[in-house]
């Protein structure tokens, strides 16, 4: 039962991408949609949990909301652009990518030799699975190479986005529940600005708060799986949602991949799983 309460993150952030592609919208109408939710999520947490907070908790949950609203915006706006199946592996490897440095070069997490190979492992799994699940066959449906340039600049973008939101968390060592609420408004915020001039007002808006309710779940999940059975088994599990979002978009999106993407996308989402783990090992 642990172990399926630990899982419940991978399920509900790997759906995400998944859910978003069914019930439409730009990207800006999915990020907002999606942080409305999330902000409905947050007042149920603070009504349920009543943290305490204070003027740094709201600071610091504001400012990595924002920087949440330019990751996921992003990342949504590289699903547009080569699709769930690239887009998914390739931020969940440079996420990983981005805090581990940011773990090592910023807040000195890398203590002892055993981390430091460790760490450099799990940066070459990274980067591996990375490049393998973007690899295309020539011939194959791979889209233009003007939207797979425009689709990696997104991603590197909302990889600036996403490692700011965990390095303001991390550096500012604050209640992982009570900057939940401030959090969600910080997202709100950050989606209203970047959904300016983009139609975002939209019924698809409104159908993508589904998206947010997922995120909140997994956000609820992954904190308490922490507490049943560590940092280091919670933070590896989460990683397995690249299956579910991946695959998934493939057989239930349509996305199309030859026979040799397939084979690429399965080793190189292998290899970021493995790499997600052996991060967890660390941690």
């Amino acid at each position: 039962m642990t172990i399926i309460i630990a899982l419940i993150p991978a399920l509900a952030w790997g759906s995400i991408g998944l859910v978003s592609g069914k019930l439409g919208g730009n990207a800006y109408q999915q990020t907002l949609g999606m942080t409305l939710g999330a902000l409905i999520f947050g007042i149920g947490t603070w009504l349920v949990m009543r943290p305490a907070m204070d003027v740094k908790v709201w600071a610091i949950g504001l400012a990595a909301g924002l920087f949440w609203a330019l990751g996921q915006s992003q990342q949504f706006q590289a699903m547009k652009y080569i699709g769930v199946s690239m887009t998914v592996p390739l931020s969940t490897g440079m996420q990983l990518v981005a805090n581990t440095l940011a773990g090592a070069l910023l807040f000195a997490e890398w203590k002892t030799g055993k981390m430091v190979i460790l760490g450099l492992l799990a940066l070459v799994f990274l980067v591996a699975g990375a490049f393998l699940t973007s690899r295309k066959e020539k011939g194959g449906d791979a889209g233009t190479p003007l939207a797979y340039a425009k689709g990696i600049r997104t991603l590197l973008i909302s990889t600036i986005g996403y490692a700011g939101y965990t390095i303001i968390i991390n550096a500012g060592q604050v209640s992982t529940t009570g900057v939940v609420l401030p959090q969600s408004i910080g997202m709100v915020i950050g989606a209203l600005l970047f959904a300016i001039g983009h139609d975002a007002f939209k019924k698809e808006t409104v159908k993508n708060i589904l998206t947010g309710f997922l995120w909140g779940t997994g956000n609820a999940f992954q904190l308490y799986s922490m507490t049943l059975v560590g940092l280091a088994v919670s933070y590896s599990l989460a990683q397995m949602g690249i299956v579910i979002s991946t695959f998934g978009s493939i057989y239930l999106l349509g996305e199309h991949k030859t026979h040799k993407e397939m084979q690429w996308v399965t080793v190189g989402s292998l290899l970021i799983i493995a790499g997600g783990v052996v991060l967890g090992i660390m941690k």
